[in-house]
């Protein structure tokens, strides 16, 4: 099947797929790298289980994915065309009559491709990622994930003990130097103390643990004037857990319904103004966010191409920059328009419309155009100052008058 395909395009699905892998492989990393670094200290604080910033990060993927396809498959092609423009390959398929649009079939091939699987993700695996997110945030927030008891500090359990553990080994299977305080129902309070402890489950309560405790000693106040004290060698000191509410229901913000959801909602005469300005603004942002990414490749393709004779980078890096910027901007226009300040179409549809204007006389200045340069001026500009800086911080030799030849 393989022999069936032309080689030329078999050459540009390599050009193409290489460099898009790696950007999707930086990218994402460079967005998760960032979240996990705040989420370890959320983690950290909140006393939580290590293993839970792996579990969050991973319901985050694909938000970030969704940002992260766009810019790889933009940059995936971009540097396909730049090797073949800085290589004279192009100069000689378009001397044979290959169209900008006879090289552009592979790369819109897999534009499609990548589109279904944006579509899946803004619309059904995003929104149920992001309410797994939440859900994660709230048990580690309520302790739901076993939060663990800080070393050298008090810790209050159930409102009726008091508990401060010195030393803490073996991932907190191993305690040392434990002091409880425990107020029962008829006022009389327990104070124990005990060289080690550890915490053991319970099958027959799931809310409460118990906490085995050596060599120590059990002070009991009664309320009389002698209390009563108690040496032990083992003792079982049970300990209920905290009752944890139960997570709300998904869908308390726009971003965690699904499609299905988001229609029903946004076009309903049953729901408030303002939840369906809220759901009409996330479905444009969506959509506009997955509709955009037909334009890469007539985007990629006009700023791939450096003026004859040099090797220019501006296009790699204004690429980067229109898309960020694009995002943003869609995002701002999805916040105003769920205000009901703007209507969602408007909104988000045309920036859209003048973002597609932009990409498409740039094409044309490229693929129409004779010797056209769509960021012609810029690569001038950037030239000169370069030239500029290279010659402030160049090292010029200065001549001395000793040095200077006989005349």
């Amino acid at each position: 099947m393989l022999n069936s395909i032309p080689s030329l395009d078999r050459y540009i699905f390599r050009l193409v797929t290489l460099p898009m892998l790696g950007v999707f492989a930086i990218a994402a990393s460079l967005l998760l790298l960032d979240k996990m670094l705040r989420l370890f200290d959320f983690v950290a604080v909140e006393g939580g289980p290590v293993g839970v910033v792996f579990k969050m990060l991973g319901a985050l993927i694909p938000e970030y994915a969704s940002l992260a396809i766009p810019l790889g498959l933009l940059l995936g092609i971009l540097l396909a065309f730049r090797k073949l423009a800085i290589s004279s390959e192009l100069d000689v398929m378009r001397a044979v009559g290959l169209s900008y649009w006879r090289l552009l079939r592979v790369p819109y091939i897999v534009t499609a491709l990548l589109m279904a699987v944006n579509v899946a993700l803004v619309f059904y695996v995003q929104p149920v990622s992001r309410y797994y997110y939440e859900q994660l945030e709230y048990e580690l927030r309520s302790g739901a994930l076993g939060a663990s008891i800080k070393v050298g500090e008090f810790t209050t359990l159930a409102d009726r003990m008091a508990l401060r553990i010195e030393e803490s080994e073996d991932q907190g299977r191993r305690l040392q130097g434990i002091f409880a305080r425990v107020a029962n129902d008829k006022g009389q309070v327990l104070s124990i103390s005990a060289r080690e402890g550890a915490f053991l489950a319970t099958t027959d309560s799931p809310d409460t643990i118990i906490l085995r405790l050596t060599d120590g000693t059990i002070v009991q106040d009664t309320g009389s004037n002698t209390p009563r004290v108690l040496s032990f060698t083992r003792h079982d000191l049970p300990i209920d857990l905290p009752q944890v509410e139960q997570f709300r229901e998904r869908g308390d913000a726009e971003r965690e319904y699904i499609l299905p959801e988001l229609l029903k909602i946004g076009w309903s005469d049953t729901t408030t103004q303002a939840k369906r300005d809220a759901s009409q603004a996330s479905f444009n942002f969506r959509m506009v966010e997955v509709v955009m990414m037909a334009l890469m490749p007539l985007l990629a393709v006009a700023l791939a191409i450096p003026p004859k004779r040099s090797t220019s980078a501006l296009g790699v890096f204004l690429s980067v920059v229109m898309v960020v910027a694009y995002h943003k901007v869609n995002q701002y226009g999805e916040d105003f328009a769920a205000l009901g300040r703007f209507e969602p179409v408007l909104a988000l549809w045309v920036p859209f419309a003048l973002f597609a204007a932009l990409i498409l006389w740039m094409y044309y200045k490229v693929a129409v155009v004779p010797g056209g340069q769509p960021i012609g001026a810029l690569e001038t500009a950037f030239d000169k100052l370069a030239k500029r800086i290279r010659k402030l911080f160049g090292w010029r030799r200065q001549r001395s008058p000793e040095l200077a030849p006989a005349e």
